[in-house]
């Protein structure tokens, strides 16, 4: 679902995806078409809460599909408990990959003590994504396991599993309520629960039906507590052939639980970006 990873970050951080294809979910066989209304209540209400989650996820699918690649120059400021702050550069780029999860690659460049590493993420649709993780110190290429996927990347508030895909076929989901957001603009709280192999047990997504895109994810726990919560701020639009789509270019989280935060800023951006799949080899991290 090209809510796209925290790195496309859906990012999103962030769904991934290039096709709109039918979901075989609890709901069962759902397809979303561009012709239906999400906001017609008429239409909406005559589904079950299942299907309606699913529609709008697959919606948001279809609204941030085609974008080809991207790039980006961003900073992630690590705050800790006590509000001391550390800034890290990076720069990154995805690439959409037809019928499959996106690739991306994010490489720090400062400060000097992580210049150098490297995240691989190759997302797949139905299956577990390929992570790694290069670390130049020991020169070395770390596979992230399943296991260590909920594990925080890099310190922050953000684990191995935000900067994966958010695959809709990952995900059954429930429509929990219309809502209107403090902008004014309709939106909808939908709950997603991974399918298998989570560090969460359940998200909480408020939506934008302007932006199709999450502004608030509440993560929770294996225990079913909540454990964090995600801001996405400032969407910007970026027009790619005859298609207009909006991206965040800030992700608060804030870990309600050890009270640490993390932010993800996105100084410049460029989506439509012809990118060469060997770039997004494993060979290519060292």
């Amino acid at each position: 679902m090209k809510m796209n990873s925290i790195l496309s970050l859906a990012i999103g951080l962030l769904f991934s995806g290039t096709a709109v294809m039918a979901a075989q979910s609890d709901a069962g066989k759902i397809e979303f078409k561009p012709s239906m209304d999400l906001l017609n209540t008429k239409f909406m209400s005559s589904k079950t809460p299942e299907i309606r989650g699913t529609l709008i996820a697959r919606g948001l699918e279809y609204k941030n599909e085609n974008f080809k690649g991207e790039e980006s120059d961003m900073e992630m400021i690590l705050i800790d408990a006590y509000g001391a702050k550390t800034t890290r550069v990076m720069a990154g780029k995805t690439l959409e990959v037809e019928g499959d999860g996106d690739k991306s690659l994010m490489t720090f460049l400062n400060p000097k003590d992580v210049k150098g590493t490297k995240m691989l993420t190759h997302s797949h649709k139905g299956e577990d994504d390929d992570q790694w993780l290069y670390l130049p110190t020991i020169r070395r290429v770390k596979r992230i396991s399943s296991s260590n996927k909920s594990s925080s990347f890099m310190g922050s508030e953000f684990s191995y599993e935000d900067l994966g895909s958010q695959e809709v076929d990952k995900y059954n989901f429930k429509w929990l309520k219309d809502t209107t957001l403090d902008s004014g603009v309709k939106g909808w709280i939908v709950e997603r629960v991974p399918k298998s192999n989570s560090g969460y047990s359940k998200m909480v997504m408020t939506i934008s039906s302007k932006f199709m895109n999450p502004v608030k994810m509440e993560y929770f726990d294996r225990k079913g507590e909540l454990l964090k919560i995600a801001n996405f701020t400032d969407f910007k639009s970026y027009k790619v052939g005859d298609k207009t789509l909006w991206r965040a270019s800030k992700i608060h989280m804030k870990n309600v639980q050890t009270k640490k935060e993390s932010t993800m800023e996105w100084k410049k951006r460029k989506l439509g970006v012809n990118h060469s799949a060997r770039d997004f080899k494993k060979t290519s991290l060292k």
